[in-house]
């Protein structure tokens, strides 16, 4: 077996049971949410009535094991294989929020996953990110950093006056752009940490920067769950805005390249339509599922 054989057979593997781990921690805390009494938006007081759940505690166990077997699948496999395969944890998680709920998984909304999970495969196989990224470039980092903010700050307000899917969807929105900041953050501060040695990250701003967007990313992430009756389209959304945004933040501060002749820009884009599709799918037809259950008026609410 070759060196490329072997790595593949641990990346892929890792990044599978990785998307696994990731969509399991997603369903319990979809459904364990849901059994707390809603806060204001990034009201912290919402982990202090979670933490008190013992299998919501398990769930960060989870997630910690789906972290660690990212690490893994990105030590012996490109970004542009590993990636598209942890985002397969949209279908992991549907999967094992509609078992936990004694449900089918909805064919509309598997669907829509696989949507998403194409379409996000697609634009990275064509934009073929590539470079070391572990370090500022010295470019202007304020234009970037003003969209994200404004894009944050725009979901944020349109999930808190939106009702319905449309709210889920905004805040999930805000939830994939604070991640992808993080993802992108611990790209420098790994790379402080090689350059410098292990106290290095303490004197840049990163790594502070990175324990503040963090844990506010995943406080949102569980309030979007606690709103949405369904997870795949906040996960959908999660699990997809968090990789471009990083993606752009490799690119713009970071030095990495992506592709950019103009037929790899049709199929980006091509890409992004079939992506957004697949979102609309999930979050129409979860918001069908909603009006069909407020009619019902069911005790139980996951439907995958």
């Amino acid at each position: 077996m070759s060196a490329d054989s072997t790595e593949l057979a641990i990346a892929v593997p890792a990044a599978v049971l990785g998307a696994a781990s990731f969509g399991l921690a997603s369903a319990i805390q979809h459904r364990v949410t849901k059994q707390v009494p809603r806060v204001n938006a990034l009201n912290p007081r919402l982990l202090w009535q979670l933490v008190r759940k013992p299998i919501w505690v398990l769930s960060i166990g989870t997630v910690v094991v789906g972290l660690s077997l990212q690490v893994i699948a990105l030590a012996f496999g490109p970004l542009v294989l590993v990636q598209p395969l942890l985002v397969t944890s949209v279908l992991f998680g549907a999967s094992f929020a509609a078992w936990m709920a004694h449900r089918r998984l909805d064919v509309v909304l598997l669907l829509g996953g696989l949507a998403c999970i194409a379409g996000l495969s697609a634009f990275l196989v064509l934009a073929r990110p590539s470079g070391e990224g572990t370090g500022f470039t010295g470019d202007p980092v304020a234009p970037l950093a003003s969209v994200l903010a404004l894009l944050v700050i725009a979901a944020l307000l349109l999930g808190r006056f939106s009702a319905g899917e449309v709210g889920v969807v905004a805040w999930a929105l805000a939830t994939g752009v604070l991640y992808g900041i993080t993802a992108g953050l611990i790209k420098v501060v790994a790379g402080e940490a090689r350059a410098g040695g292990i106290a290095a990250p303490f004197q840049h701003w990163s790594l502070y920067l990175v324990c503040l967007i963090g844990p506010i990313g995943f406080l949102l992430s569980q309030q979007t769950f606690q709103r949405g009756l369904v997870i795949s389209p906040a996960l959908a959304v999660i699990t997809t805005v968090d990789p471009l945004v990083s993606a752009a933040i490799g690119v713009s501060w970071l030095g990495e390249r992506i592709e950019t002749t103009p037929g790899v820009v049709l199929g980006e884009v091509l890409a992004a339509v079939v992506l957004v599709g697949g979102i609309v799918v999930l979050s129409r037809r979860s918001e069908q599922l909603r009006k069909a259950a407020e009619r019902r008026d069911p005790t139980e609410s996951s439907w995958g």
